[in-house]
C-alpha cells in the first residue's frame, strides 16, 4: 500500500511556509492525539502518520530531499521512523506546545534540568573619537559584574561541603503534574530549577555561588570601527551558575561626531571656505587630514562654491578587510566683509569695467532666463 503524501496528510500546499506547516500539525495533533482518543487505533495511527510527516517537513534538508525524491529519499535505512527518528507521542508534539505551556510535554524523559548553567551575556557601550577610529587604540574599561565566588569555587556550598541532589525533583530541576491529558512540567519549588540544594551555604556569597565585583579589562579597538561595531569578549560576562561557564561581554561602539570631518563609510568630507580672490585667480590651500597632517589642494581660477576636490587615500581605513577611503574637499567662496575704503573703490572700479557681467556667467544666465520668464508673462 502506497504511503500518503506528507503534504496531503497535513492538508497544506507544497509551497507552505514553516509557520503554516507548524500550524497545520498543531491543529491535527490536538485532534488525534492518543491521550484524547484512548483505545482508538485509527487515531493512534493517524497521529503517527502526521508526526512522521511533520518530522520531515519541518527540517529544511529532509524536506528538500522529500520534495525531490518523495518517500524514496528515506528508504534503505533513511526512512523516517527507522533511521534515528523516534515517533513516540512526545517528540514533535512537545516541540509544538512547549511555547504555550513552558516545556510542558515531557517527552524528554531523563534529560537533566539542573547542573551547571552558563552565565548571562553583558553589554557595554563605549564611545571613541574619529581619530581613534582611524588609528585604533588600546582601551581600558571597568564593568560591575558577578564573578564566581573564590572560597566555594562557584558551588555555593561552604568549603569542605558540596551541594546535594534536590530530594523533590531528584536533580531534574522540574516537577511534573498531570493536567487532563497533558503532563505539565514546572520549576521545582525547592531548588528553583537548580537540581541541587545547599545545606551549608558559603558565607562569602550566601550560597549564591557568585559575588559582585568591579572588573577592569583591556580591549583592543581595531582601526576603522564604525557606529554599531560590536566586539565580543568571550567569557567576560556574568559568572555561570553552579560552576557553569561565564557568559560573554559585548562591546558596542559609537563614534563621536567630529567638528571638521563628516564620515560616509570609509570616505571623509570636509567643507573649506576660500577667499573670493583665490577662487577667482586660483591658488593653493592647505587642508587638515584625519591623521593630523596637512594636504595641499590646487584651486583653479574661476572656482565656484560647491566644487569638490578628491584626495585619494586620505579617508578612513576599512575595518578588517583592508583598504583606505578618500577625502572630499568641498569649497565655498567667501564674500569679503568689513571692506576698507580702498577695497570698496577697487571693487567699484572692477564692476564699472564690466566685472559684474562677463565675469559672472552663472548670474548672467540666471537673470537672462528670468527676463524671458517675465517677458512671457507680459505677452500672455
Amino acid at each position: 500500500m502506497a504511503k500518503a503524501d506528507y503534504y496531503e496528510l497535513l492538508g497544506i500546499a507544497r509551497g507552505a511556509s514553516d509557520a503554516e506547516i507548524k500550524k497545520a500539525f498543531r491543529s491535527m495533533a490536538m485532534e488525534c492525539h492518543p491521550d484524547r482518543n484512548p483505545g482508538d487505533a485509527a487515531a493512534e495511527q493517524k497521529f503517527r502518520s502526521i508526526n512522521e510527516a511533520y518530522e520531515v517537513l519541518k527540517d529544511p534538508q529532509k524536506r528538500a530531499a522529500y520534495d525531490q525524491y518523495g518517500h524514496a529519499a528515506f528508504e534503505n535505512g533513511g526512512r523516517p521512523g527507522a533511521g534515528g527518528f523516534d515517533f513516540n507521542f512526545n517528540g514533535s508534539f512537545s516541540d509544538i506546545f512547549e511555547d504555550l505551556f513552558g516545556n510542558a510535554f515531557g517527552g524528554r524523559g531523563g534529560q537533566r534540568r539542573g547542573g551547571p548553567q552558563r552565565g548571562a551575556d553583558l553589554r557595554y557601550n563605549y564611545e571613541v573619537t574619529l581619530e581613534e577610529a582611524f588609528a585604533g587604540k588600546q582601551a581600558e574599561i571597568t564593568i560591575k559584574t558577578s564573578v564566581a565566588c573564590e572560597p566555594c569555587d562557584g558551588s555555593g556550598a561552604a568549603p569542605g561541603s558540596k551541594p546535594v541532589t534536590c530530594p523533590t525533583c531528584q536533580g531534574m530541576g522540574k516537577v511534573r503534574a498531570q493536567q487532563g491529558f497533558f503532563t505539565v512540567e514546572r520549576t521545582c519549588p525547592t531548588c528553583h530549577g537548580a537540581g541541587q540544594t545547599v545545606s551549608d551555604p558559603c558565607t562569602a556569597c550566601g550560597g549564591a555561588g557568585h559575588v559582585m565585583r568591579d572588573k577592569t579589562l583591556s580591549v583592543n579597538i581595531p582601526v576603522g570601527v564604525e557606529n554599531g561595531t560590536r566586539i565580543r569578549l568571550s567569557g567576560e560576562g556574568e559568572a555561570g551558575g553552579r560552576g557553569g561557564p561565564a557568559g560573554d561581554l559585548y562591546l558596542f561602539l559609537s563614534v563621536r561626531q567630529h567638528p571638521l570631518f563628516e564620515r560616509d563609510g570609509i570616505d571623509l568630507h570636509v567643507s573649506v571656505p576660500i577667499p573670493m580672490t583665490t577662487a577667482a585667480l586660483g591658488g593653493q590651500i592647505e587642508v587638515p587630514t584625519i591623521d593630523g597632517k596637512k594636504a595641499r589642494v590646487s584651486i583653479p581660477e574661476g572656482t565656484q562654491t560647491g566644487r569638490q576636490f578628491r584626495l585619494r587615500g586620505k579617508g578612513m581605513p576599512r575595518l578588517q578587510r583592508g583598504g583606505v577611503g578618500d577625502m572630499f574637499v568641498h569649497v565655498g567662496v567667501e564674500t569679503p566683509v568689513n571692506l576698507t575704503k580702498d577695497q570698496v573703490r577697487l571693487l567699484k572700479e572692477f564692476e564699472a569695467a564690466g566685472g559684474g557681467n562677463q565675469s559672472s556667467p552663472e548670474s548672467d544666465g540666471f537673470f537672462a532666463k528670468a527676463k524671458e520668464f517675465w517677458d512671457d508673462l507680459i505677452k500672455d
